[in-house]
């Protein structure tokens, strides 16, 4: 089973003191690479959380952003500081008595002077306390980008066996037209013989000497057998349940190999045709294969 090596997930968590929200997403990368952005009171427990991602994506560059919120708490009264309302209201009453004015001071605008109201002590968090929520929130995400993965994982195994089934079926084309390849040669080579000899007669045993000698260096025996290996051992790593990408990806190098050698043997244009447009195909497999974890 294949799984993507991009997704997004999201997680929560929530209790009275407040509430975690985990967002996570990846890309493709070469190796696993985690990166973990979370509030600085929390960072004793980053690798913790790292593990946590891990236990379940393998590959691929994947950030971790962590929020925190903290309840509000309830029944909180805000307090007030008199001496400073005080001075305050001394101070604009001079204000007032020197620029002569009667308005009376409303007590809204002493309110709104800084420091007369104080919000209430901000309670002390014990992040020990809430490693259970954080991972919990952490899980979800983990739990949500790996379905998404997986999902995207799936599509990709559909594209490449169709791809790979094109593949194929283009392979067996050049394998039942390699020997109509050397049959029609020789007789090609035949006529050209008979009417540069304009009809005197010819060597038959160097004729065969010489469709023996093509045939031998047309010969992709070996490259197709090789091919249809790498064929089943791709269709047997799509049923792992290991994370497979560099296998595969290493699978189609070699198959990418055999095929340029097929093609640097190939002197038909029939078979030339065939071996670019297992090329083309293959390259897309290529593209894909890089998607997988």
């Amino acid at each position: 089973m294949l799984k993507s090596m991009t997704g997004y997930g999201k997680g929560e968590a929530s209790a009275p003191q407040g509430s975690f929200t985990v967002e996570i997403r990846s890309v493709n990368h070469r190796y696993g690479e985690v990166s973990v952005r979370m509030p600085r009171s929390f960072m004793a427990l980053e690798n913790d959380v790292k593990r946590l991602v891990t236990s379940l994506l393998k590959r691929g560059k994947i950030d971790v952003y962590v929020q925190w919120e903290e309840a509000t708490a309830t029944g909180a009264i805000p307090q007030l500081d008199p001496a400073v309302a005080r001075g305050y209201h001394e101070a604009f009453s001079r204000l007032a008595e020197e620029l002569q004015l009667t308005a009376d001071l409303p007590l809204s605008l002493i309110l709104s002077q800084k420091g007369v109201i104080r919000d209430s002590p901000v309670s002390t968090i014990d992040e020990t306390e809430l490693q259970p929520l954080l991972f919990s929130a952490v899980q979800a995400a983990v739990t949500a980008i790996d379905a998404m993965r997986t999902r995207e994982g799936e599509a990709l195994e559909c594209d490449l066996l169709a791809r790979r089934g094109q593949v194929a079926e283009w392979t067996g084309r050049i394998s039942g037209r390699t020997p109509q390849v050397v049959a029609e040669y020789r007789q090609k080579l035949k006529l050209r013989l008979e009417q540069l000899l304009e009809g005197n007669e010819f060597d038959e045993a160097r004729l065969a000497q010489e469709v023996a000698l093509m045939a031998d260096r047309s010969d992709i025996t070996e490259e197709l057998v090789r091919l249809a290996s790498h064929f089943n051992q791709f269709d047997e790593t799509l049923q792992l349940a290991e994370p497979v990408g560099r296998k595969l990806d290493f699978l189609m190098q070699e198959m990418n190999r055999e095929v340029n050698t097929i093609g640097s043997k190939s002197n038909d244009a029939e078979l030339a045709t065939l071996v670019i447009r297992i090329k083309a195909e293959m390259e897309k497999m290529r593209e894909q294969v890089q998607n997988v974890e």
